[in-house]
């Protein structure tokens, strides 16, 4: 993961009933992501460096977190070290590598499954392709990527978000 600076990919979401969303996920290092969720999906997740922020245009609502404080972090979290978190998956196929990433002292942050393909043209020779994560209200989503494009130009308002709520008048 580190050997990636920027990556753009579609991706599909699949949560634990078989819903599937689709959109477009931009990542730039360290520490920033945005799912830009399809035309007509009222909800975007970002986070900035410091925060993972979820958005929810249809209700006006707006929840922020410590990267460190969700399964993302494993992906996001420059100060977290994968190898210490990590275990390695047997996976039955020598193309693929799969990473559980848990703190063990924080089980609330959840649990994130990363696999990757060895790919010769990827980052370090593996590309990241899907990851399923547990969080700590046993919800599961599986995130699929196809069209990863790396080291492209992604500028710092990216990761900047239209904030839904009201106005507090005075």
């Amino acid at each position: 993961m580190r050997a990636i600076g920027t990556m753009r990919a579609d991706f599909v979401q699949s949560d634990r009933n078989g819903r599937q969303v689709r959109g477009v996920l931009t990542l730039k290092r360290p520490g920033k992501i945005r799912f830009q969720y399809e035309k007509g999906v009222p909800m975007l997740i970002v986070a900035d460096g410091s925060a993972l922020t979820f958005v929810d245009y249809e209700v006006r609502q707006v929840q922020r977190w410590p990267i460190k404080n969700s399964p993302l972090g494993a992906l996001l979290d420059p100060n977290r070290d994968v190898m210490k978190y990590g275990k390695l998956m047997p996976t039955g196929n020598r193309q693929i590598v799969s990473i559980e990433v848990r703190d063990k002292a924080h089980p609330e942050y959840g649990v994130i499954t990363l696999v990757f393909i060895r790919k010769p043209g990827a980052p370090g020779g593996l590309e990241l392709s899907s990851w399923a994560s547990l969080d700590s209200q046993n919800t599961r989503t599986v995130v699929s990527l196809s069209n990863q494009q790396y080291g492209v130009s992604v500028p710092d308002s990216t990761f900047r978000y239209n904030d839904p709520r009201r106005p507090v008048r005075r």
